[in-house]
């Protein structure tokens, strides 16, 4: 007798997606991931839904994907999709041949494709250079990856499926040419766990185990003996103060670095870089790579060269060449997906690892797997992912209604019910005030409870779920709001820890950022945190403050 029928290693979109997709299926499975969901590559990316038209000329298989996909998910994730469109620009510089290879690619995979002037691509984004003398129209979007992996994820856990995180697997199990399960390691950070004690070891076995990894997938197939040769290539991305754009905006050339800026909530996100690393963890994050991405796209949208950079982060793609093909350009990889099952390659039975693909293609991944999964248990439920709404999505048009029934019409009630989809309902119904915590990206009271319900302690969770402390400040001004509506729930050391771990991972995307209006926010940051808060100095990180020291009495020591 097995723990769960299936254990997927793996909390990113494609992880999210087979637990998910295992679950409507009537399937027992426990997913188990060492950080927050979204914690490795699908948190680092830079938003975009792809219609393909980027990969329409070098890798045609994927483009298709992505188009047939791009299609799916406006329909099932609603809420988490705004399709802005998207512009392929060219420059006088810019190949007139390629530009024509471009096109015809597109309408070749079925990607709708119209070619429009110089004027009428300035006419949309009024900021494009003078420079551009025609674009392709495709039907880009953005994409909130944090939003639509939780969706995911709450939907498996509502159809029986477990939800593990922060919960690093140590080894995998292996008896006889056959994976049984996987030891794990709770971890003793911040966050609402049911299932497991902070500390402890568990070991959870299953007749089937999935390698959903993305760019570690290396890494937990040599626990089990097994050799998956993962290419990860690292990408720079940076974050903008504003929407400097409202249409994805992509240079109509060969591959390159630099070459996309995409709108993104209240931000646009330039990209990107790709450099190969040897560990998906741990490699250098470099000045000269945010500086080559303002410098690059600001030929397109000069406002770039003096807009206010709010953060910089990096990402690690998972890609994956089969074996022989020997292509030493990491640009050059297909990003196609790969299913390995490891019985047929490695002659180890109940184990397989689905490897490289895009955040786009990630349902069709998932789908892929299970497909897989139920044959080898004999199930013969069909694939319900593609028709049936994510929560959240289930009526794009309640969204509307929403904003009419609870008199929502700022921009800060449209944006809560924008994020929150048909859960609006549940949420914003309150009977107390519902004030703004976070007024960079206008979050409510309601939404952080709401969030911190799902999320415990874990202030990086709510973040993700929410996108409090992600605009402007960084966290400076609605940081500390945050940490206190932990309490009564959970007590202040518990807030006080919550609140320095939201504000460390503020930090890392903040200090690649420092110069102009955003140095000033770093240093008005420090200014609330470390002086008027004491946060630098605090006593109460010691240990035990005897607040009476702070009060002997009146004049005479009464």
């Amino acid at each position: 007798m097995t723990d769960t029928e299936v254990l997927v290693v793996g909390g990113g979109s494609t992880g999210c997606g087979i637990a998910r997709d295992l679950a409507l299926r009537g399937v027992d499975v426990t997913l188990v991931e060492q950080g927050n969901l979204t914690h490795g590559t699908t948190g680092r990316m830079h938003g975009l839904l792809h219609s393909g038209g980027r990969y329409a000329v070098a890798d045609p298989a994927s483009a298709r994907e992505c188009i047939e996909e791009n299609q799916v998910l406006r329909d099932i994730a609603a809420h988490c999709v705004e399709m802005t469109g998207g512009l392929f620009v060219q420059m006088p510089e810019d190949s007139d041949e390629y530009f024509e290879r471009k096109l015809s690619a597109c309408r070749d995979c079925g990607i709708p494709a119209e070619v429009i002037s110089g004027r009428e691509a300035r006419e949309r984004e009024p900021y494009l250079t003078e420079e551009v003398e025609r674009a392709i129209a495709v039907p880009d979007g953005a994409v909130d990856p944090f939003r639509l992996c939780v969706a995911n994820a709450a939907d498996a856990e509502r159809h029986g499926g477990r939800v593990e995180t922060h919960a690093e697997v140590t080894d995998v199990l292996v008896d006889d040419e056959t994976v049984v399960g996987v030891e794990v390691r709770h971890a003793s950070g911040p966050g609402k766990r049911d299932h497991a004690t902070p500390g402890t070891t568990e070991r959870i076995t299953a007749e089937y185990v999935v390698n959903a990894t993305g760019a570690w997938a290396g890494q937990l197939a040599d626990m089990a003996g097994v050799d998956v040769a993962v290419r990860p290539s690292k990408g720079a991305m940076v974050v903008m103060n504003c929407r400097q754009v409202d249409t994805v905006v992509n240079r109509c050339k060969p591959k390159g670095d630099a070459d996309i800026v995409v709108p993104h909530e209240t931000t646009a996100i330039l990209g990107t870089t790709d450099e190969e690393v040897e560990d998906p963890a741990e490699y250098p994050e470099e000045e000269w790579e945010v500086d080559l991405l303002i410098d690059e796209l600001a030929k397109l949208v000069p406002v770039l060269r003096d807009s206010r950079t709010v953060r910089s982060f990096w990402g690690v793609r998972p890609l994956y060449e089969p074996p022989g093909r020997g292509t030493t350009d990491s640009t050059d990889i297909t990003r196609d997906f790969f299913l390995l099952d490891h019985a047929d390659r490695d002659g180890l039975d109940n184990f397989a690892s689905i490897v490289g693909g895009k955040f786009t293609t990630y349902r069709m991944m998932a789908e892929t797997v299970t497909d897989h999964v139920c044959d080898e248990l004999g199930v013969r439920a069909r694939c319900r992912t593609a028709d049936e709404p994510l929560p959240g999505s289930e009526d794009f048009d309640v969204l509307r209604d929403y904003m009419d029934e609870f008199g929502l019409r700022s921009p800060v009630g449209r944006r809560s019910v924008q994020r929150l989809g048909s859960k609006a309902d549940d949420v914003l119904d309150t009977d107390g005030p519902n004030p703004v915590l976070c007024d960079c990206e206008a979050v409510t009271r309601a939404e952080l409870r709401d969030a911190i319900d799902d999320a415990g302690t874990d202030l990086n969770a709510t973040r993700i779920r929410t996108r409090a402390s992600m605009g402007n400040c960084q966290g400076g001004f609605c940081s500390h709001r945050m940490a206190a509506e932990l309490h009564p729930e959970h007590d202040e050391p518990a807030a006080r820890d919550a609140l320095d771990d939201l504000f460390e991972e503020r930090w890392k995307g903040e200090r690649h950022a420092l110069w102009g209006e955003q140095l000033s926010q770093a240093a008005l940051n420090y200014a609330l945190h470390a002086t008027t808060m004491n946060r630098d100095r605090d006593p109460a990180d010691g240990g035990d403050v005897d607040f009476a020291a702070f009060d002997a009495g009146g004049k005479d020591g009464d």
